[in-house]
């Protein structure tokens, strides 16, 4: 509300649209390279194994580590309002420390376990914000809606873009999963564009009801837990209390998922040959050694950044991923399909939403800026030094007999377990 003010249900459907851009070439790739790697496999089809692919294969599952980081930060700011508790030192960090363990442990109980509490929370999340919208549209005053075209609101509008599409970036979850999916041919497509369509309607429902009941001001100034309080005008202090935990909910089932598919990565990355063996390793529970090294630097990030910073650093991180992921794309269109015009439109706005995003840290936030490019700087050097002393890469065709192999054992014996081939 602070950077977009009036346009803020605007700015949702503009990124909205640039997602659905950026989701089609994860479609048209996702339904024909299954891998739990997901984008990463994408631009290795597209550029090879090289330096620049590793670098990205790191950058990437950084892009899960900050991302904890910045949910992390986000439920200790709704928690401590609805306890009426002071967000004073050391509670915060209590907080972010205590969620990251819980989700944690439930990601080392396996994909069942993660998976059936992922649908409880999101159920309970969206019921929550429907609610939300039908009751909160009544009260909505349209000037307060009304977007502005002025050039102070346009830029801050673009600005706002470059910020809020990483609200829809669990798009990309979706290829992280792919390889335990069900016909992920046709499946892939399918979850990709009803994810973004879905969010979207709730995301400009959402943004309507707050900015149309609240004036701007107050939204600003309650930005740790801006919903609850936009909740008070037509739902009382009920309401407040009822949006504090959906966005409690909300937030813990992003983490939820953000943790699973961060170590996903992490593993499929390592026995890829991306990231060091110890990724792949199995520890407490079974579970792979790169589920708790991600859930570790997360909360560093959480303890380390405010919210905005971690929010900004996220969205450039995944700017880059998508940015390349396209350009693979484009240079696998022949080979795997695609429109041309779409995906080099696609290029255009994404290296024009990361340009905003960097002049925007650069105005607003210079620890950010300089984090970003550190971060990006750190991958590298990670890459350069794994490729240096370690010595391991990709292999094609290893993948690619691996895939056809797994695709033939469950087409011919659909029903059996069988062991993966040597």
């Amino acid at each position: 509300a602070r950077v977009a003010g009036h346009n803020l249900p605007l700015v949702f459907l503009i990124s909205g649209l640039v997602a659905l851009l950026v989701a089609y070439s994860y479609a048209v790739l996702g339904r024909q390279i299954v891998s739990d790697a997901g984008p990463i496999a994408f631009i290795l089809r597209g550029f090879g194994d090289t330096l620049l692919t590793g670098t990205l294969s790191v950058l990437f599952w950084m892009s899960y580590v900050v991302s904890i980081g910045l949910f992390a930060k986000g439920f200790a700011g709704y928690l401590l309002p609805t306890f009426d508790i002071a967000p004073v030192s050391p509670r915060p960090q209590l907080i972010e420390t205590a969620v990251v363990l819980l989700f944690t442990l439930l990601g080392a109980l396996g994909s069942r376990a993660v998976g059936r509490a992922e649908f409880t929370l999101v159920l309970v999340k969206v019921g929550i914000l429907c609610l939300f919208i039908l009751a909160g549209l009544q009260g909505v005053q349209p000037a307060r809606v009304m977007p502005h075209f002025d050039a102070q609101s346009v830029s801050g509008t673009l600005s706002a873009v470059s910020l809020f599409f990483l609200s829809y970036m669990g798009f990309g979850l979706v290829t992280n999963a792919s390889e335990h999916m069900r016909d992920p041919q046709r499946n892939v497509p399918r979850a990709l564009y009803c994810s973004i369509l879905i969010v979207s309607l709730i995301y400009v429902g959402v943004a309507v009801v707050a900015v149309g009941n609240l004036p701007l001001e107050e939204l600003i100034r309650s930005q740790e837990n801006a919903l609850a309080v936009a909740a008070r005008p037509f739902l009382g202090d009920l309401g407040f209390q009822l949006i504090s935990w959906g966005a409690l909910i909300s937030i813990a089932s992003a983490l939820n998922a953000t943790l699973y598919g961060g170590a996903n990565v992490a593993y499929a990355l390592a026995r890829d040959g991306e990231l060091p063996e110890l990724f792949e390793r199995k520890v407490w529970f079974g579970s792979p050694e790169g589920l708790y090294l991600t859930a570790g630097l997360g909360l560093l990030f959480a303890l380390l950044f405010d919210l905005g910073g971690i929010s900004s650093i996220t969205s450039a991180v995944f700017m880059a991923i998508y940015l390349f992921v396209l350009l693979s794309h484009w240079r696998l269109r022949h080979r795997f399909g695609g429109n041309a015009l779409l995906i080099g439109l696609a290029i255009f706005v994404v290296l024009a939403v990361f340009g905003l995003l960097m002049a925007y840290q650069w105005h607003s936030n210079r620890g950010a800026f300089i984090a970003t490019w550190a971060v990006f700087a750190g991958t590298f050097l990670v890459e350069f030094l794994l490729r240096r002393v370690g010595g391991r890469t990709f292999t094609l065709d290893w993948l690619e007999e691996i895939a056809g192999e797994m695709r033939r054992i469950r087409f011919l014996h659909p029903g059996e377990r069988h062991a993966p081939p040597d």
